[in-house]
């Protein structure tokens, strides 16, 4: 008998963070809540940024493939979140639907905060560990 495929919130999203032991740890958060069918992990912002830059390059009909939600680190070394949303506004953000951003951070920083309201008053922020009630919340 064929296993019923879980009922997922999303079909893609995509983890940013230098930290690979976080990025697995966000990965068993979000298939244990159902949260997402698949996940694209990126250990570099830079990298994230030209996987996203491709797949509107390949045109609109990979919007299958393409995350709806993008969970980004703050602190990362050559080009850091805020670095990161603001180069995908100006490079992407036109040409495919738009993303839920989610800075996902274990800043403390009340700063950080206020720079996330001020790019985008959209932008989720919550500080690591991803959590149960956080997937809740977006």
């Amino acid at each position: 008998m064929k296993r019923k495929e879980p009922k997922y919130k999303y079909t893609n999203v995509m983890l940013i963070d230098d930290n690979e032991l976080d990025n697995f740890i966000n990965e068993k958060t979000i298939e244990a809540n159902n949260f997402s069918k698949r996940i694209y992990s990126n250990t570099s912002a830079k990298s994230a940024l030209e996987f996203l830059k491709n797949l509107v390059t390949m045109g609109a009909h990979h919007n299958d493939i393409y995350p709806e939600v993008i969970f980004i680190d703050i602190n990362m070394p050559m080009m850091d979140g805020f670095q990161f949303i603001e180069a995908f506004k100006s490079e992407t953000e036109e040409k495919m639907n738009k993303p839920k951003m989610v800075i996902l951070t274990s800043s403390v920083y009340f700063e950080d905060r206020q720079k996330t309201k001020e790019i985008d008053k959209d932008i989720v922020f919550l500080n690591k560990p991803l959590t149960q009630e956080a997937l809740e919340s977006i």
